[in-house]
C-alpha cells in the first residue's frame, strides 16, 4: 500500500521534528555533562577545560544545530520542486 502525498509529507515532518528535538536534547546533555565536569574539577585543570568546552559546544548545538538542519531541509525541499 502506497502512501498519499499528504501522508508522505506528514511522515517526513514527524521524522524531521524528532531529529530536531533529538539534536536539542543532545546539546542539553552535553551542557549538563560539561557543568558536572567543571564543578567536580579544580579550576583550570584539564578536566575543567574539557568540561567547559563540552558545555560551550552543547550550547551551540542546542541553539544553532536545529536551525542549520531546518535550513538544509528547506533547501532540499526547494530543489525537489
Amino acid at each position: 500500500m502506497s502512501l498519499s502525498p499528504r501522508e508522505t509529507a506528514e511522515k517526513a515532518a514527524r521524522y524531521r521534528y524528532f531529529i530536531m528535538n533529538f539534536a536539542r536534547v543532545g546539546g542539553l546533555a552535553l551542557v549538563l555533562i560539561g557543568i558536572v565536569m567543571t564543578r567536580s574539577a579544580p579550576h583550570l585543570s584539564l578536566q575543567w577545560i574539557f568540561g567547559a568546552a563540552l558545555a560551550v559546544i552543547g550550547l551551540l548545538e542546542f541553539f544553532f544545530l536545529p536551525a542549520m538542519i531546518a535550513k538544509r531541509w528547506k533547501a532540499l525541499d526547494r530543489r525537489e520542486k
